[in-house]
C-alpha cells in the first residue's frame, strides 16, 4: 500500500503557479492581501461579520485573461461551442441569440474549467487530498481531475445522489460520504479540511463561495465570448455565484467591456438582495432545479450584478419546463437548472428592450442527467437545516434504499 501511495505521489504533475500573479483583493472593501487560501475569506470583512470572496491579481502581460495555474492538469475543458438560435432570436425580438454549450466540457458540465484549477492548487499546496460537497456535477468533476493528477478526492453528498453520478464518481477513485441531510455535508468538509484536505467548493455559513483560484477558471468562457463579437447580455444560471463572478472578472480583465449580467434563480434571493434584503439571510425555497437550488446568497454574486448593472431574475419550475421545451425544439436539450437562462431571457425580452441586441445564455449541463423532474427523491429542499440533519452520520458505498421520496438535496452548482 505504501509502495502505490509513493508511485502515485512520484507521477503527480508539477504544478507551479504563475509568477505573474502578485496577490489578492476583497471583492467587498477593495482590501489587498498577499496571496493565500483564505477558507474564510476577506480576513476583514469577517470580522466586520460579513462574508466575501477574493480575486487575484497579476502583473501585465499578454492581452486575454490570466490563470494561476496555466499548465493546471487537462481533460480538454474549454473551447466548448457557440450555436446561434436564429428562430428564438426572432421570437424573443433580439438581434442575436447565442447558446454556450458548456455540456461539452469533459465531464459535462462549465465545472470542469475551474476543477483544473483547483486541483492544481491543491497539489500546489501539497494537500494529501481534495474534497467537495456536491450532489452531481460539480462531484464528477472534481472526481474526474483528482484521477488525472493522481490526487485522492472524497466527494459529500445526500443519500438521494442519482446512481449516475454515483457510479461515475466512484469509477475515477473517489470515495464518496453520503448525509441524510444536506448542510452536514458543509459541516464535514470543516471537518477534512481541519486534517489537511482542500476544499474544493464552499463550505462556510454564510456562504463565501469556491476558492478563487478555482473560480479564475470560469474567466475563460469570457474570454471565449469576447474572441467573437462581444455580446450585449450574458445570462447565467446561479446558485453561489462561482460562474457569475469568474465571467465577470473576465469580461474586467479583457477591458473591452462588461456585458450585462443577468442571474437566473429558482426563487427570489439575489433578486430580493438587489431590492435591499441583507444578503447573508437565509432565502428558503423549493424547486426541481436542482443545480440552482440553495437557501444562501454570496457577496461575489451581488457584486458582479452591481458592477454589470444586471439584475437577477426568478424563474419557476413552470417556467423553467417551457423554455426546455423550447429550446429542445431547436435541437438542445439542457437540464431544467441551465434552461432557467432562456427563462429569464424571455422574461426580461417581453416589453421588446432587448431589441436588436446581442444574448448569450450560458446552457451548464445536459438534460440527459437532470434527476430534477424525473426523481422526486433528488428533489433539493432549501431551507436552513436543523440540528438533527447537521447531526446524521455520514455513510459510505452504496446509494441506500429510499424509501420517503421527501428525502431531498441541494446543489452546489453556478
Amino acid at each position: 500500500m505504501a509502495a502505490a501511495i509513493l508511485l502515485a505521489m512520484s507521477t503527480r504533475p508539477n504544478t507551479a503557479v504563475t509568477s505573474r500573479l502578485t496577490g489578492m483583493v476583497c471583492l467587498r472593501c477593495a482590501e489587498p492581501w498577499p496571496v493565500a487560501d483564505y477558507e474564510s475569506g476577506c480576513p476583514r470583512c469577517a470580522t466586520e461579520g460579513h462574508a466575501s470572496n477574493l480575486q487575484l491579481t497579476y502583473a501585465p502581460g499578454e492581452r486575454g485573461v490570466s490563470l494561476p495555474y496555466p499548465d493546471a492538469p487537462c481533460l480538454g475543458e474549454g473551447a466548448t461551442p457557440l450555436v446561434e438560435l436564429p428562430e428564438l432570436a426572432r421570437a424573443l425580438k433580439l438581434g442575436r441569440l447565442s447558446a454556450k454549450i458548456e455540456w461539452c466540457n469533459p465531464t459535462g458540465s462549465h465545472k470542469d474549467r475551474m476543477s483544473a484549477q483547483l486541483i492544481a492548487r491543491a497539489l500546489d499546496r501539497g494537500a494529501p487530498r481534495v474534497v467537495a460537497a456536491s450532489s452531481g456535477n460539480g462531484g464528477l468533476s472534481v472526481a474526474a481531475y483528482a484521477a488525472r493528477a493522481g490526487l485522492a478526492a472524497e466527494i459529500a453528498t445526500t443519500d438521494a445522489l442519482p446512481q449516475v453520478y454515483r457510479s461515475a464518481i466512484t469509477a475515477h477513485g473517489a470515495s464518496i460520504a453520503s448525509f441524510a441531510g444536506s448542510m452536514a455535508r458543509w459541516q464535514h468538509l470543516a471537518k477534512r479540511v481541519g486534517q489537511g484536505a482542500f476544499a474544493a467548493t464552499n463550505y462556510k455559513v454564510p456562504a463565501i463561495g469556491t476558492n478563487p483560484f478555482g473560480i479564475e477558471g470560469y474567466k475563460t468562457i469570457a474570454a471565449e465570448l469576447a474572441s467573437e463579437t462581444m455580446p450585449d447580455l450574458v445570462v447565467v444560471p446561479c446558485s453561489r455565484g462561482d460562474l457569475l463572478s469568474g465571467i465577470r472578472l473576465g469580461f474586467e480583465e479583457i477591458g473591452a467591456g462588461l456585458p450585462m449580467l443577468v442571474a437566473a434563480e429558482p426563487f427570489a434571493r439575489l433578486e430580493r438582495v438587489l431590492a435591499g434584503a441583507d444578503y447573508r439571510e437565509q432565502f428558503a425555497g423549493d424547486t426541481a432545479q436542482a443545480s440552482i437550488a440553495g437557501s444562501t446568497v454570496t457577496w461575489q454574486a451581488v457584486a458582479a450584478l452591481r458592477a454589470s448593472a444586471g439584475r437577477a431574475v426568478s424563474v419557476d419550475d413552470d417556467a423553467a419546463r417551457a423554455a426546455q421545451r423550447r429550446l429542445a425544439a431547436c435541437g438542445l436539450h439542457a437540464e431544467l437548472s441551465a434552461v432557467s437562462a432562456l427563462a429569464a431571457l424571455a422574461a426580461i425580452a417581453a416589453d421588446g428592450g432587448l431589441s436588436g441586441r446581442h444574448a448569450v445564455i450560458v446552457l451548464t449541463g445536459a438534460g440527459s442527467r437532470d434527476p430534477g423532474d424525473t426523481d422526486l427523491a433528488a428533489r433539493p429542499w432549501n431551507e436552513a437545516a436543523s440540528e438533527e440533519a447537521l447531526a446524521q452520520p455520514a455513510t459510505t458505498g452504496a446509494l441506500p434504499q429510499r424509501t420517503d421520496p421527501s428525502v431531498q438535496q441541494k446543489r452546489e452548482n453556478g
